[in-house]
């Protein structure tokens, strides 16, 4: 019978951290899941303005407070970031249902322009917004 011996591996069996790159496309189909569940959880806050709105003033200082509160713009930063996000590569997966971009050269760009068009519209969103409460 053969014998067979064990041999010390010089190199992890699989992909470290410390090692592996995430590929764009590999990164824009994770955070495309992310930003979904981020949507439907951010949607029961849009739920909530809503029925306070429809409540009176009473209820709806309750909730213009905590939405004007330093955490409370920074959930609703994370949703516009989601927004975004999620419409942009929804876009760039249309173009992929009609047999467009499936390259590896222009799914990577692609990936890179959801990220980079995701940061400017963001930007811009929460700066016309705060253009429009006369903050500048």
């Amino acid at each position: 019978m053969a014998e067979i011996r064990s041999r010390p591996r010089s190199r992890p069996l699989s992909p470290h951290l410390q090692i592996y790159r995430w590929p764009v496309t590999m990164a824009t189909s994770i955070l495309h899941r992310l930003t979904g569940v981020g949507l439907a959880i951010g949607t029961l806050v849009l739920a909530w303005w809503l029925v306070a709105a429809s409540m009176g003033s009473d209820s709806y200082g309750i909730f213009e407070s905590a939405a004007f509160h330093w955490f409370g713009r920074f959930v609703l930063f994370g949703f516009t970031v989601a927004l975004v996000f999620h419409m942009l590569n929804g876009i760039r997966h249309l173009f992929w249902d009609v047999g467009l971009g499936f390259k590896v050269s222009t799914a990577n760009a692609s990936g890179i322009a959801v990220f980079l068009l995701t940061l400017v519209l963001t930007l811009a969103i929460w700066m016309l917004a705060y253009r429009s409460m006369g903050a500048w």
